[in-house]
């Protein structure tokens, strides 16, 4: 649905009358109407969501401490709680002893990070987002036929790291539409493009256009490589955005999705926007002056977070909230397999005693 601003009624002009005063009236100027247009869908996205319950998962099977390999997902919120749990967050397989349990984050790795595990007898669960594994196995086939392939994203995300790695003297980074210029392949009739899962549609879009000027037989990825759920998220922000003085996004400054999620409201027509971990982090100057806030979250975003800045904007006048939804997201990934096998087999033990 379609929000609807209300039309202006046209004024009538009086040319060469004066108003004439006839009485005095005492009243109290109200002041104007503040709301909340709350995004959905926002927050976590079905990748998100299995990855965070394969820690978790594993902390009540295995007990802790249980090592995850870089951030599980982009989220400080979620980071600390989970440490709180007993998992232990490294940067490296190096830093997990011998023999012990490593999960693999949502954003995926390279094919030397699962010979590293193996070479340090590591009890390895991949928690990659199956979306993720989706772009890998592509960018697997089309090297394979000896394809060149120009990855767009942004460099140093885990996500380019671990996709780059899968084949990386046929992987190009092309990071943004100003990178172009930069490209060169072998053979203009054999190259293809693949991308992040988590940037803004419209500069991937602008990205591959320009690819397209100067590769005119450049190929696309046989289905779309940006999730579904950054689509959904930047959508419905898009529709709220010009209705917004400000636009607030919940999410992690290292969470591509998130901070995507604040350009699109900007780009979009907000006013303003602003990235926040929690809701303790809005300034009052945001508000200041505001009658309409948007409200959205990045897609490894709890939705207690979220609560909490609507709990914050109505102490703050803004008690009125307008959910705004433009799908339905009931996409659910399994567990991953490795520890759907050991959960099952101590089901089993468990009954057997």
């Amino acid at each position: 649905m379609a929000l609807s601003r209300p039309e202006r009624q046209p004024v009538a002009h009086l040319a060469d009358e004066q108003p004439r005063v006839t009485g005095t009236y005492h009243c109290r100027v109200t002041e104007p109407r503040k709301r909340v247009l709350l995004a959905k869908p926002r927050g976590y996205c079905a990748g998100v969501d299995r990855a965070v319950q394969t820690v978790e998962e594993a902390l009540k099977l295995y007990g802790a401490p249980v090592y995850v390999r870089k951030q599980i997902v982009h989220n400080k919120h979620v980071v600390s709680t989970l440490e709180a749990r007993g998992a232990i967050f490294v940067e490296e397989n190096e830093e997990v002893p011998e023999g012990s349990t490593v999960v693999f984050s949502a954003h995926g790795v390279a094919p030397e990070v699962h010979e590293q595990a193996r070479e340090r007898n590591l009890k390895a669960i991949d928690a990659t987002c199956p979306l993720v594994t989706k772009v890998h196995h592509e960018a697997k086939r089309f090297a394979a036929d000896d394809y060149d392939i120009l990855l767009i994203g942004h460099e140093g995300h885990e996500e380019v790291i671990g996709t780059s790695g899968e084949a990386p003297e046929h992987i190009q980074l092309v990071d943004g539409p100003d990178s172009v210029d930069q490209v060169v392949v072998r053979d203009p009739a054999k190259v293809v493009w693949l991308s992040q899962t988590t940037l803004s549609v419209d500069e991937t879009m602008e990205t591959v256009a320009r690819l397209k000027t100067r590769l005119p037989l450049l190929q696309s990825p046989p289905s779309d490589d940006i999730c579904y759920a950054t689509q959904n998220r930047q959508h419905v922000v898009k529709e709220i955005a010009p209705d917004c003085d400000v636009v607030i996004v919940v999410g992690s400054t290292n969470s591509s999705n998130s901070v995507r999620l604040v350009e699109v409201a900007l780009d979009a027509g907000a006013r303003a926007g602003h990235l926040v971990d929690y809701a303790s982090e809005i300034q009052d100057e945001w508000l200041a002056g505001a009658t309409t806030v948007g409200v959205s979250s990045g897609a490894s975003v709890p939705e207690d977070l979220v609560m909490e800045v609507l709990a914050h904007l109505a102490e703050r006048g803004f008690g009125e909230v307008t959910e705004y939804t433009t799908a339905e997201e009931r996409l659910t990934f399994s567990l991953p397999q490795e520890l759907r096998r050991d959960m099952k087999a101590a089901a089993a033990a468990a009954r057997a005693s």
